[in-house]
């Protein structure tokens, strides 16, 4: 009898599959396969003339944003193999870790052929990408029958959180997999938020309170305005991955304190990018040290992630600007003291062409005068999370801009310079979704053990353990995307399909665990005390921020179709 039959035939009973990296190694060549089929029978649909049509695109959305879907399923799978491989070499892939591998294949191979879930009420399907029975045979092998019968079953999730509980000094479910270095990192911004974060970030969240100050001063005495700044502009030249590791860590605390690297994280990669070498000499040093804070202004009235069709203009007044119009959706803008600003400074143009960037100086405002520079005004929008910083719609009547502050001293270069900042951004933004869900699986994991129903504590019903498992399983998933994101761009190779990626998938397991962590709550995950409602409300702009869901699967699909 061959091998891949004896893995089929010999149904296990234990909670650990034998030969288990034989029958993910297995199992990846036939999802590939599917991918492929998938994307040659979706290209052929939506060109006309040879070419990838847009219009086409469009009048399909949704078979070509399951592909962008099936994709992130292909490359997850694949992540993951790499995990445990490199786990494996290095003596670490204990129980927990192939629990956690088992289950992922097992779940995520089953979704790919019967559906996979793009959000709550949208399941998109292999057929609806224009796939035949035949051409769904590929997930008949062996291997991928054995992972998906035995894969993610009752026992293997109970065992994996009977081992979750013994495990609970560690910092992560599961060995990360990556250097002493940055593990090193991580309990860093891990103790750290335990005594400067968690402890208060329900009372910020109730208040609508900013994030102290004194946060703001400490983070930036451990380096994480500068973090990925090069050490000769006054940064400490790390990684990128190291800045996953930190936002997670610190969104894991509580987002808005994972999200105050973002807006340095910003305006740092696009001086970086985009700016002359006398703007790199003066903003970045000053980013790094949080002597400066920015914030970014791109959005408008209207236009959501529609940024060429931007109407704030930018008009010359002598060697610098006049910038009139209105921003909505800015973070943290009151008490920044540089704006990234996004405005038009070609009056005839219509789309991103007529667009530059300014990085436009402001006073930073206080509780009693938000916006004292002039020619600016601004208004607070009340939110349901996402509070530390707070959210605010901006009027410009004549603010005045220097000339020398138009990023990299050439207009109409703005939306290409903000292009080119979009794969860091979403990187971190899927690292703050890793947080977010790891903070839900935290305050949840404990509430189920504390509560007691029937007798026993809620951890021991096969449902509410089952809920905990598949937030450890999905949170490693999303984080070894994230990873390899991280590394794609450490290597200094393009990954803005691997970062959407990472993106698209990390808003999704923040939301799942954020919403069955309610569930395991039960009525008082309903209660504004619990930590979990504003987990969940956090948990919720994830999917909209830096490219909402369905524009992030647009940008996906055309890259694959492309």
């Amino acid at each position: 009898m061959a091998r891949d039959e004896q893995m089929t035939d010999n149904f296990n009973t234990g909670p650990v599959l034998p030969d288990l990296l034989a029958l993910t190694a297995a199992a990846i060549p036939p999802v590939h396969a599917i991918f492929e089929t998938a994307r040659n029978k979706m290209r052929e649909q939506l060109s006309e003339n040879g070419r990838v049509s847009g219009p086409l695109i469009e009048a399909n959305q949704t078979a070509a944003h399951g592909l962008a879907w099936l994709a992130t399923y292909n490359q997850s799978l694949q992540q993951m193999h790499y995990w445990a491989e490199h786990l494996q070499a290095d003596g670490k892939f204990g129980e927990i870790e192939q629990l956690i591998h088992q289950i992922a294949f097992g779940e995520y191979l089953c979704q790919i052929y019967g559906g996979i879930p793009m959000s709550q009420g949208e399941i998109i399907r292999l057929q609806d990408m224009g796939l035949s029975q035949d051409d769904m045979r590929g997930m008949m092998e062996p291997a991928v029958q054995t992972l998906t019968q035995q894969g993610n079953t009752q026992a293997a999730r109970v065992r994996l959180v009977e081992l979750m509980q013994e495990q609970t000094a560690n910092i992560t479910v599961g060995t990360s997999g990556l250097d002493d270095e940055l593990e090193m990192i991580r309990e860093q911004f891990r103790r750290y938020a335990l005594e400067k974060v968690e402890p208060f970030a329900h009372d910020w969240h109730l208040n609508d309170e900013l994030i102290p100050m004194e946060i703001i001063n400490e983070l930036a005495e451990m380096g994480v305005f500068g973090l990925t700044i090069p050490e000769e502009y006054g940064g400490f030249g790390l990684s990128k991955l190291s800045m996953c590791v930190v936002s997670e860590e610190l969104s894991r605390g509580y987002i808005g304190v994972g999200s105050l690297g973002t807006r340095s994280e910003i305006a740092a990669e696009l001086i970086l990018c985009g700016g002359t070498e006398e703007q790199k000499q003066h903003w970045l040093p000053r980013i790094a040290s949080a002597e400066t804070l920015p914030t970014a202004v791109f959005t408008e009235p209207n236009t959501g992630s529609d940024l060429g069709s931007l109407r704030t203009r930018a008009v010359k007044d002598g060697d610098n600007y006049r910038v009139t119009g209105n921003k909505t959706w800015i973070t943290h803008a009151a008490r920044t003291h540089m704006m990234t600003l996004l405005a038009r400074t070609d009056s005839d143009t219509k789309d991103h062409r007529g667009l530059s960037m300014f990085l436009a100086e402001k006073t930073a405002g206080t509780d009693d005068t938000p916006f004292p520079t002039e020619g600016m005004t601004g208004g607070e929008i009340e939110v349901l999370g996402y509070r530390g910083m707070k959210e605010y719609e901006l009027a410009f009547d004549g603010f005045h801009v220097k000339g020398d502050n138009l990023l990299g001293g050439e207009e109409g270069k703005g939306f290409k310079q903000l292009m080119e900042t979009f794969e860091s951004a979403r990187i971190q933004t899927a690292a703050r979704a890793i947080g977010v869900a790891q903070s839900a699986l935290d305050v949840s994991m404990q509430y189920a053990i504390d509560r007691k129903q029937f007798g026993k504590s809620l951890i021991n019903f096969p449902r509410v353990s089952g809920k905990l498992a598949m937030m450890a399983v999905e949170l490693m998933i999303a984080r070894q995307l994230t990873y390899f994101s991280g590394r794609e761009k450490d290597a200094d190779r393009r990954c803005d399909l691997e970062a959407g990626m990472a993106k698209l998938l990390g808003a999704r397991v923040a939301w799942a665990a954020a919403d069955n962590g309610l569930q395991i709550h039960g009525g008082n995950g309903f209660a504004l005390e619990y930590k979990i409602s504003r987990i969940l409300c956090d948990a919720r702009i994830l999917n909209i921020f830096e490219g909402a869901a369905e524009i992030q699967a647009q940008v996906i699909a055309r890259r694959l179709l492309g």
